[in-house]
């Protein structure tokens, strides 16, 4: 398979200048006074892309993600390695990329279409196309800096989109606009990886990244941590991301917790749609602990099924192994194979104490003949 993205031993250092100067005087009379720090954004990253793959790139704020996209697109150029393209690139970077305020939409689209290679009749050709998919058609002659962040990520995308790249670039953005045009946004992105085109998304929502996305990448402190299956690599950003939590949150960094086993009594996650379901899960602890036990359901195509209400389900850890018992009063699921994760969050949600991804597969049987994901039993009477 060809590989339309190289990246190759790419690191990217920035200068930090700490002056000491109080004013412009003291500026010009000792110019060279002051520290200079040395940032290493990026630190020996490594990876390929291959045609029609969908990579997701996952970090926490700071880990360099956007930093390497925008060494990806150009945008700034590596300190060390290199970058190779294979095919057009369309980026999708944060907001304030890429347009200039002071013109148009209308303009912007054009300039953009220019920057890429177009010809004014070829971006003719999909104009309508791009406002259509925008819904901007009463704003499309309004300068941009009167625009929302809503209204800014809806043409920026479906700029992006409608140019047809063989290399689809987006970063985070698609959390900015409503629920209706991001479920918008994910069909055309699915539609493109239908097409072969290649995809690197950046995001904070594992689960879209889970939906969509054939591998994913962690990125920490500038160092590349994971590069594998959606599952292990989102096992290892949660870690990461609990590690992050207890260095820089008192009242969890001596807390050390692991999820040890989710089990069954009869040993089977087989069960029947519409019947109960017990399991059991094992959490070690070496320290005492109060938070939230948390579960989700999903489908093998990574759709989120359910999420357990932190907030609703409180646990007290004790140091040594700990038995969580988890009771499903009803599996409303029609056939399938459906993934469990489990974990302990603190009492606000915000920090995960311990993380097991794909804990366990719940297998569900169902006679029907029904289709989607639940069985809603509608009861159905001739009036």
């Amino acid at each position: 398979m060809v590989d339309v993205v190289d990246v190759a031993a790419v690191s990217k250092q920035f200068r930090i200048h700490h002056e000491r100067h109080q004013s412009l005087k003291e500026r010009l009379l000792h110019p060279r006074s002051g520290t200079v720090e040395v940032f290493h954004a990026l630190d020996d990253i490594n990876f390929r892309v291959a045609e029609g793959e969908t990579v997701g790139i996952l970090g926490h704020n700071g880990s360099g993600k956007s930093t390497l996209l925008k060494c990806i697109c150009g945008v700034l150029q590596p300190t060390s390695g290199r970058i190779h393209l294979r095919g057009s690139l369309a980026a999708l970077l944060e907001l304030g990329a890429g347009f200039q305020p002071e013109l148009s939409g209308r303009d912007n689209i054009y300039l953009y279409g220019a920057m890429l290679g177009f010809s004014r009749r070829m971006v003719d050709a999909i104009f309508d196309d791009i406002v259509a998919f925008s819904e901007l058609d009463n704003f499309i002659d309004t300068q941009v800096k009167f625009y929302s962040s809503g209204m800014y990520v809806r043409l920026a995308f479906a700029v992006a989109v409608n140019v047809n790249p063989d290399i689809l670039v987006v970063d985070e953005v698609l959390a900015v606009g409503d629920e209706r045009f991001q479920a918008k946004c994910i069909d055309r992105i699915r539609r493109f990886q239908t097409e072969g085109r290649s995809i690197l998304l950046v995001t904070h929502q594992a689960d879209t990244v889970r939906a969509i996305c054939d591998r994913a990448i962690v990125l920490d402190r500038g160092l590349m941590v994971a590069d594998g299956p959606v599952a292990e690599s989102l096992r290892i950003f949660r870690e990461h991301l609990m590690g992050d939590a207890a260095r820089h949150d008192e009242r969890v960094t001596e807390v050390r917790a692991t999820i040890e086993s989710v089990s069954t009594p009869s040993g089977s996650f087989e069960v029947r749609s519409g019947a109960a379901m017990h399991f059991d899960v094992a959490v070690s602890a070496e320290t005492a602990f109060s938070g939230n036990f948390v579960m989700e359901v999903f489908t093998r195509a990574g759709q989120l099924v359910s999420r357990s209400d932190a907030q609703g389900a409180p646990i007290n850890l004790v140091p040594g192994t700990n038995h969580v018992s988890v009771d499903l009063k009803e599996i409303p699921l029609l056939d399938g194979v459906y993934d469990i994760n489990v974990g302990v969050v603190d009492h606000l949600g915000s920090t995960v104490i311990a993380w097991r991804e794909s804990a366990a597969s719940m297998q569900v049987l169902y006679d029907g003949r029904e289709g989607g994901v639940v069985e809603l039993g509608p009861v159905i009477r001739q009036t």
